[in-house]
């Protein structure tokens, strides 16, 4: 569902008869039909913007994060099932071109969101706001991946709901010769406060 060109994945636990839902913990209007009239949140617009300026110039490029992945075969083909695949090159282990499916990268969390002391940006948790993720090299079942997370971008968008912000995390992962393999861009969107 895209909300002024967000995607929110939303998770209902409950069904009743129509309302507008607004989730506070990103107060964006999403209407939906059939939630409990319990979850409908007046919406408010962001009442200041915070200058992000300075928060961009010394929090962008900072390397935060490092991790270490083994590629598992069986992992590899079970990402690749899961995602509907059908191409032998990412479900048949056997496969003389056998390697990870394209989004199989995006499961490997290294634990930390953001660097130490990180501002506190915004307000409420965040949502996902999706992954991108750039293929640069074949993965290997047997391969060490390195992953190096960093915070790529800070931005703002104001569209109909308000301001929201958008923290860009990327890790770069790296094969045992150092080779670029993929990139994962994630983003989390947090409301303007």
């Amino acid at each position: 569902m895209g909300v002024d060109g967000v995607v929110i994945d939303l998770i209902i636990a409950e069904i009743h008869k129509p309302c507008v839902q607004v989730l506070p913990s990103h107060r964006t209007a999403v209407s939906l039909p059939h939630l409990h009239p319990d979850w409908t949140y007046e919406m408010s617009q962001a009442s200041s913007h915070q200058d992000l300026a300075p928060i961009r110039k010394d929090w962008v490029g900072v390397e935060f994060d490092w991790a270490t992945f083994e590629m598992k075969a069986d992992d590899m083909v079970a990402w690749a099932e899961a995602c509907g695949e059908t191409d032998q090159r990412f479900i048949n282990a056997e496969h003389p071109d056998f390697q990870a499916h394209p989004g199989f990268t995006t499961h490997c969390m290294s634990g930390r969101v953001f660097p130490d002391n990180f501002p506190q940006i915004g307000g409420g948790f965040g949502i996902d706001g999706g992954k991108k993720v750039e293929v640069h090299a074949p993965i290997r079942a047997g391969d060490t991946l390195t992953a190096t997370t960093t915070i790529a971008d800070i931005f703002d968008k104001t569209g109909r709901s308000g301001t929201m912000i958008f923290i860009v995390q990327r890790m770069e992962f790296r094969n045992e010769d150092s080779e670029l393999v993929s990139t994962v861009d994630w983003k989390m969107i947090k409301r303007a406060e």
